[in-house]
This record gives C-alpha cells, structure tokens and sequence, in this order.
C-alpha cells in the first residue's frame, strides 16, 4: 500500500497532509498545520523575512520527521502566493532543501486552483450543476467554475486575507476609511470574474481554507447553536462582516471557531466572502476542508495507479486542456490525431527496444499533439517556439517538470538533435533526459509516418531482432508511400544512435 505526503507552503500557514492508498482510495493517516505568515513581509516589502522563513523551516522539519515516521514513499511540495512574488524566493527554497531535502515547487494560481478541484472533484459528490470552487489563502483567492467534474473557467485573484490586511487595515478596529478603501478594491477585482459567474448560471459554491472554516464557525455561533453548519447565507456573511470589522482584535480573539491567528486577518477574508456572494448573486457557501493538499494527493495517486478516481479526472482535464490548445494554436487537430496515434501505436510495438517507463507514453502522446503550435508564432524557429510555448503554458494536469519533457520531446523533430549538456534538455532532471531521447526518436518516426498528411500508411508491419528493427510500411490503395520511406531513412541512423539498433524500412 504506498502512502503519499503533500506538503502546502502558503502565504499564512504550512499545512501537510499524509495519506495511504487502499483498494483505490486515499486514507488520511497524519496531518499537520502551523501558522507562520510567510507571506507578511512579502506583501509590505517585496521579501520574504528572516523570521518567517526560519519559523516556516521550523515547521518543514517538522513535517518531514513525519514523513520518516510514517514511511512515505513519495512526497510533494508546493508553494502558492508568497512564493511566488517574494523577490528572494530562491534562498528559501535552498534553506528548505538543505533542511529537508525536499525540493519545493513554486505552483502558478491556475495550477492551484486545478489542484483544488482535483480535491474536491476526487473526494466530494459534486452537483452536475455549475459550482463555484473557492479558496481563500493568505496571499490570493482562486476561484474555479466546475460543471460535470470539468474546470470551464477559473482564475487566480490578489485577494489573500494577509495581503489585503497588510495593505489596507492599519488599525484596531479598522477605520472607516480604511474599510471604504478595501471594500473599494476588493469590489474592484470581485467585478473582473462576477460576469462570468453570473453567466454561468453558478448554482453551488464550496469554499475551502481556514478563513471559510472561520466564518462557518462564526456563522455558527451567531445563531447561538453548538454545532456549527457548515452552509453560510449571504445574508449572514454580510451581518458577520459588518460585526467583524466593528470588534477589536481582543474581542475577535473570543469568538468561537477563529483562533488567535485567524483573528489577525478575518476582517479582509469577511469582506472578500461578503463582496463575492452579493456582486455575484450568490445565495450561499459550503465549507469543505478538503483543498491543496487533497489535489495533490490524488494527483500522486492517479500517477502510481490511473485507475482511481482522481486518476480519470487527470486524463480527463489533460485531453481537454491539450484539444483546447489544438484550437487555440490553430492546429490541424486530423493531423495531430493522425501523428499521435503513430507515436501510440510505436510506442506499444517497440516496447521492449526502447523500454520507456509507462507515464512517457503520456507524455508522448502530448507531444505529438502539440508538436506544431511554434508555427502559431513563426514558420522561422517554429520548433523553438514550440518548446517555449508547451513549457510555459497553463496546460492542466501537468506539472512544470512534465511540461518541460513534453516540450522537449516536441522540441527536436527538425535538423537539430537535442544536446545533454544545453537547454532544453538540462532542463530536466538527470534520470529523465535518456528517455526523453528516446521518446524524441518515436515522435520523429510517427511524423515522418504522416509527413504527407494524406494518411498515405494504412498501417505499419513491426519486426525486431537483437540487432535490427524492420519497418514495413503497408500503404493505402493507390497511394504511395515515397515520402514517409525518405523521411524515415532520414532518422535510421538516429535510431542506431539511441537505440543501438540498425532500423530498415520497405513498402508492402
């Protein structure tokens, strides 16, 4: 049974979640959380503090004593909004991994919010109906529109209780100018995405993170009942948030389901609750604590076994983002189709010559569709433009490192060969660029398969010896097949190279 750890560094606290899959569902055995505000310095002066870093570290130590304790054999770990605008990021990701070994990854908001999704979409019954995912951290608000299991919008916004207490609540209890100026900008960015919500005809909203946690607590404790629910009405977020910004900390330090810390920055998260359920028609929220770290989770799982529920999702939201990507680059989406399915076909056949673990046969088959979106840019340095695009585009499902081996793959089907030494290549790690070599060979076979474009190959013949692989090109009736014999000649000697292998082709 292999147990996984997700690890969630964010602006306002450090949260780490360990589970164990069984029978094809994930089983909390330890979790872990500790306020350390990370992200305060980064939003008043651009940096991250010594103090926050030290006591963030403190706790990853922590964290990572647990994760020997338990045996866990694969951990993953992401950091969110601090990281990702703090100017000195880079020697806190050192000290964590001279302290941890753990090397952190620094997420962009879209992937946040797809990994939240995963979260909820793998563990929840969701409504078939439009649902707005939500999620308030210290230093961004993410927000997703999910429909049938499917991500149809989401976007990231500045709207962490952290950030917006730092810049805007001053004193205590807020003044009322200070209140007028964060009702003014929260309202400001809530107006960038509310059309959109209000389209989409949203019909749910669950909300995850500590700062809902607090307020379906307080929301609680205001009709005087033990058991907190866990549904808030917009009519009770906009009473809890006016009362909330009359009471000082002390008082806010009382209430029932805040805590010490919560209380700093409740105020900022009440109103950013408050403006998206009114400016956007909301009627109410569902607190989930599920969030981050179960999307993590179940990505880690959906990569040991694809059969699990989070594992479909994956697939799912990958063959959508990749299609949309088609359309977008203004792809042949017939052609892609017709060079992935090659790469598919010769990846199954010469299994046993080129030996690729299985999760390449996912990366190449993204490759193969994705190959052409550089011609988007520019006909000149098409290939080029391919890898910059693939490794910097939000395309869900994949982490940065397996952007990266996409893009390399797709990189390297004009005259240049990839080099071990130089980018892209040195890009990846050191386990992975052998492979991707050889996943570059497949990919150059499959396109000059289909270099005609008019589905000259019916279908191809595949025979391997010890020392030779045959390929017998059986072509459809009437047409020839010069032009893919002469492209794939092209790469015999790239074959011997990466394979060790002579590679011979003929016509049927």
């Amino acid at each position: 049974m292999p147990t996984f750890a997700a690890v969630d560094i964010g602006s306002n606290s450090v949260r780490l979640k360990i589970a164990r899959l069984t029978r094809g569902r994930l089983r909390p055995v330890h979790e872990d959380r500790e306020v350390t505000r990370l992200g305060e310095g980064v939003f008043r002066t651009g940096f991250l503090t010594p103090e926050s870093m030290a006591e963030t570290v403190k706790v990853l130590r922590r964290f990572h004593r647990a994760t020997q304790q338990v045996v866990t054999d694969s951990v993953r770990v992401v950091a969110t909004s601090a990281l990702r605008d703090a100017r000195n990021s880079q020697a806190f990701l050192e000290w964590v991994r001279s302290a941890t070994g753990w090397r952190v990854e620094i997420i962009s908001g879209l992937e946040e919010a797809r990994l939240i999704h995963l979260g909820l979409v793998s563990n929840l019954q969701v409504n078939s109906s439009p649902t707005l995912m939500l999620d308030l951290g210290g230093g961004s608000c993410e927000l997703t529109i999910s429909a049938r299991g499917q991500i149809r919008d989401t976007v990231s916004l500045p709207l962490g209780a952290v950030r917006l207490t730092h810049e805007f609540l001053g004193h205590d209890p807020p003044r009322k100018g200070e209140l007028k100026r964060l009702h003014g900008f929260v309202g400001r960015e809530v107006n960038r995405i509310a059309g959109r919500i209000v389209a989409a005809k949203v019909k749910y909203v669950i909300a995850t993170s500590g700062t809902a946690a607090a307020l379906a607590a307080v929301a609680g404790h205001v009709r005087k009942t033990r058991n907190h629910r866990a549904v808030v009405s917009a009519s009770e977020m906009t009473r809890i948030a006016k009362r909330l910004a009359r009471l000082p900390l002390s008082q806010r330090r009382q209430i029932e389901g805040i805590g010490l810390r919560r209380a700093e920055i409740i105020v900022a998260g009440a109103f950013v609750y408050h403006e998206l359920l009114d400016r956007c028609h909301l009627k109410a929220f569902r607190y989930s604590p599920l969030g981050l770290r179960d999307g993590l989770l179940g990505q880690m799982a959906a990569e040991y076994d694809r059969s699990t529920r989070s594992g479909k999702q994956i697939e799912s939201e990958r063959w959508e983002s990749i299609t949309k990507a088609v359309a977008h680059y203004r792809v042949e989406m017939k052609h892609a189709l017709d060079v992935r399915n090659s790469a598919m076909f010769l990846f199954s056949a010469l299994r046993s010559v080129h030996g690729l673990p299985p999760e390449f046969r996912q990366w190449l088959s993204a490759a193969a569709m994705l190959y052409e979106v550089g011609d988007y840019l520019n006909r000149n340095g098409h290939h080029r433009h391919t890898y910059y695009i693939i490794s910097n585009s939000e395309i869900l499902g994949y982490t940065p490192q397996q952007r990266r081996i996409i893009a390399a793959i797709a990189r390297y089907l004009g005259k240049s060969r990839p080099v071990m030494e130089e980018p892209p290549l040195k890009d990846i790690d050191p386990a992975d660029r052998t492979n991707v070599q050889k996943a570059i060979v497949l990919l150059r076979l499959a396109r000059a398969l289909n270099l005609g474009r008019g589905r000259a190959v019916e279908k191809v013949r595949v025979r391997h010896r010890a020392a030779e692989v045959r390929l017998t090109l059986v072509p459809r009736r009437r047409a020839g097949v010069d032009l893919e014999l002469w492209a794939i000649e092209k790469d015999a000697a790239y074959f011997r190279e990466v394979f060790g292998r002579e590679l011979s082709i003929a016509a049927a």
